[in-house]
């Protein structure tokens, strides 16, 4: 569970260093390929780049852990990280309902702490690795053909595939039983896993760059939390410490409906409340999918 939330610590800060990275970079001339290169030239960018990747393998220890419900609800927290380091770093005004969700998050995750139990010992029907990656395989052509979506349900949409690819990450690590080479070249839930992440950063992208930031992610944390915790529960056996099911699962409602209520912060803001400017979502859109 500590590696679960530092993963969420490093995703929620990478997220505001690389727009604070992007911001400075966008006062130059030049097209995307220009504005990314003088972000990367930034320590904040590489740092951000840096938490993004010590956060991925923060999480892969985690999932190897812990029950998927606690790791899904704990990553879903870090748009409560990015809000509170916005508002340093930033100066992003929070409003009142936006620290009360903050307040919400940490104790829906901490009520999670104190009811979760080990990871389940399960490894699933035999179908279960080849259904993940038809659910990567089909993120991926959702992702493809999001540019044809209405500018209405791009977003949602989007958000929901990024999410569902994101879910298949974290359900794939659990299904490879060995890491030798020749066991994960074999094994089609390393390739779930490639393809899904792929298709979740393609299909958030997408989201931030041309529909609603907050719909986006809302429906993103939706995906990455609930389908996950179903096949854990269902299929992988994980299970909550005796007779603390019931706080389990409030915890776990407590903490994801908290980060819907900071949805708004899936793309760090540029300034005074508001969503970061065109420069800063086209460097870093899809900062959350590096995970």
């Amino acid at each position: 569970m500590v590696c679960a939330l530092g993963a969420a610590v490093c995703f929620g800060t990478a997220t505001v260093l690389q727009a604070v990275a992007a911001r400075a970079a966008g006062t130059g001339g030049g097209g995307e390929a220009a504005l990314l290169l003088r972000a990367v030239r930034q320590w904040r960018y590489v740092a951000g780049l840096a938490l993004d990747g010590l956060g991925f393998v923060l999480q892969i220890v985690a999932l190897r852990s812990v029950p998927i419900y606690a790791v899904g609800a704990a990553l879903a927290s870090s748009l409560a990280v990015t809000a509170v380091v916005a508002a340093r770093l930033l100066r992003v005004r929070l409003s009142g309902v936006e620290w009360a969700a903050v307040a919400v998050v940490c104790a829906g995750l901490a009520m999670l702490g104190v009811a979760s139990g080990t990871e389940g010992d399960l490894g699933g029907p035999a179908a279960l690795k080849w259904v993940m990656l038809g659910v990567a395989v089909g993120v991926l052509l959702l992702g493809l053909a999001g540019g044809r979506l209405s500018e209405r349900w791009r977003g949602p949409v989007l958000g929901l595939g990024a999410g569902f690819g994101f879910g298949v990450v974290e359900v794939a690590v659990r299904l490879i039983d060995s890491l030798a080479p020749s066991s994960l070249l074999t094994h089609p839930a390393t390739y779930a896993l490639l393809i899904g992440g792929g298709a979740a950063f393609l299909c958030l992208t997408s989201a931030l760059q041309r529909g609603s930031v907050t719909s986006a992610t809302a429906a993103m944390v939706i995906g990455e939390t609930v389908g996950p915790a179903l096949v854990g529960v269902v299929w992988l056996g994980d299970r909550t410490r005796e007779g603390l099911e019931w706080l389990a699962v409030l915890g776990f409602a407590v903490a994801v409906v908290g980060a819907l209520g900071l949805a708004r912060f899936g793309e760090a803001p540029a300034s005074g409340g508001e969503a970061a400017g065109e420069g800063a979502g086209k460097v870093k859109g899809g900062t959350e999918a590096s995970r």
